[in-house]
C-alpha cells in the first residue's frame, strides 16, 4: 500500500467483528502491547454486545478494506445534567499510515457521533512523552493537566498503607 491511497471512516457495528479483531491488532502493535490486545481477545459474543450498546463507539480508518488505524470511545452519562460526555479509551494509526491526517478524521467523525448524541465534550488522555498524541490533541482540543489514579478492584491484591 502507498501513503497516497485514500481512506475511509467506518463506524462499527455487530456485523463487523472481523474488522474490529483487525482494529485490535492495530492497537496491539501500535502501543506495542501485543498481550492486552491479542492474548485474550474477547468472543464474537461479547463483541457484539459490546458494539451493539448504547455506550461503546468504534471508529475504523480503512484502506481497500484493510483497518490503518481506529478508535475506541465510551458515551458517559452525566447525573448532575441531562448531557453526556465522550471519552476516547484507545486511538491509533499504524505505523506505515501516520501523518496522513487519518487521526484528525477519526476525531472529526467521532464529533460528528458526539453531536448526534449531545454530548457536550470529548476526552482523552496522553502519556507523557508521546509527544505525537500530545501535539495532535493540543492542535484539537484545551490541554488540561490532570492526575490519574487506578484504584485495584480486589484490595487484598494492594501491600500499600494509606
Amino acid at each position: 500500500m502507498t501513503c497516497s491511497e485514500p481512506f475511509s471512516i467506518h463506524q462499527l457495528s455487530a456485523k463487523d467483528i472481523a474488522l474490529t479483531e483487525e482494529l485490535l491488532a492495530v492497537f496491539g502493535e501500535a502501543f506495542d502491547d501485543f498481550d492486552t490486545y491479542s492474548s485474550s481477545r474477547p468472543s464474537a459474543s461479547y463483541l457484539k454486545r459490546l458494539l451493539s450498546s448504547n455506550y461503546f463507539i468504534a471508529l475504523a480508518a480503512l484502506k481497500t478494506g484493510t483497518v490503518v488505524g481506529g478508535l475506541a470511545a465510551y458515551e458517559l452519562q452525566k447525573f448532575e445534567q441531562e448531557r453526556s460526555e465522550i471519552y476516547i479509551y484507545d486511538l491509533a494509526v499504524s505505523a506505515e499510515h501516520r501523518r496522513e491526517g487519518i487521526a484528525t478524521a477519526l476525531i472529526q467523525e467521532l464529533k460528528k457521533i458526539a453531536v448526534e448524541r449531545a454530548a457536550y465534550v470529548i476526552y482523552v488522555q496522553a502519556d507523557l512523552g508521546d509527544d505525537p498524541a500530545i501535539a495532535l490533541y493540543t492542535k484539537l482540543g484545551v490541554r488540561e493537566d490532570v492526575l490519574h489514579f487506578d484504584i485495584a478492584v480486589d484490595d487484598s491484591s494492594q501491600n500499600q498503607k494509606i
